[in-house]
């Protein structure tokens, strides 16, 4: 249990570091609530094993019986877990196109903003250039500002050394759009919770049958010796 909260706990933070580097095309925080119960559920798994090791040990009905109920309310909560997974994966799609065009709107090349190396990062990434392709550049406040019919040198592709941005040379510049790569990516970040919750919760299931089972072998151990114990004294 203790390697199962690590890696719940793992997959939460990683949520968390990659939902910082894409926030400004997806402005719901909502979306981090899988993430915090992950983490939480990783904590607390991290004491279930706690208590299933010391009643094991002890041979404790009351501490096994806890431990079942405690795996029954994190297996609940795994549950609760998947479904806003899915909720909130469904949702990422609108707010990505709600939000995109207002952020490269806001892009200021000459003295980077957050916004702006958002973008920057995104498109050096996801190896993109503008919100469908290159020539959404054209549309915004920083290109028509700058008049030197260039995009961004995020836009170049990494093995190109002397790309310079120019639309003359389109080449040299990725050609797909950053916002269906953007819906991709982070669509792909609730999977990896949804998939981390279902095996753990697959893992759970197991768990308590095994307790379960190990309950009758005692209870049926236990009705034996009291039999023996009777024939003996007759």
């Amino acid at each position: 249990y203790k390697a199962a909260a690590g890696i719940l706990c793992y997959v939460g933070a990683y949520v968390f570091i990659t939902y910082d580097d894409y926030d400004h095309f997806f402005e719901d925080v909502y979306t981090l609530i899988p993430a915090v119960i992950i983490i939480a559920v990783g904590t607390l798994l991290f004491i279930i094993g706690l208590i299933g090791c010391c009643a094991t040990i002890r041979e404790s009905r009351c501490g096994l019986a806890t431990f079942v109920i405690i795996l029954l309310l994190v297996f609940i909560t795994e549950v609760v877990v998947v479904v806003l997974g899915y909720i909130y994966r469904a949702k990422v799609e609108d707010e990505v196109d709600h939000s995109i065009q207002k952020v490269y709107n806001g892009y200021n090349g000459t003295n980077p903003d957050a916004a702006s190396r958002a973008i920057d990062y995104v498109q050096r990434q996801l190896r993109c250039c503008g919100i469908h392709n290159y020539s959404d550049w054209e549309n915004t406040i920083w290109f028509k500002q700058t008049k030197n019919n260039s995009v961004p040198l995020s836009c170049c592709k990494a093995a190109l050394s002397n790309c310079t941005g120019s639309l003359t040379r389109p080449m040299d510049l990725y050609s797909e759009g950053c916002e269906a790569l953007v819906v991709k990516k982070l669509q792909e970040i609730m999977m990896y919770v949804i998939w981390a919750a279902l095996a753990f919760a697959a893992i759970q299931i197991c768990t308590a049958s095994k307790v379960n089972q190990s309950h009758k072998e005692a209870g049926a151990a236990e009705l034996r010796k009291c039999w023996e114990r009777r024939r003996g004294r007759q």
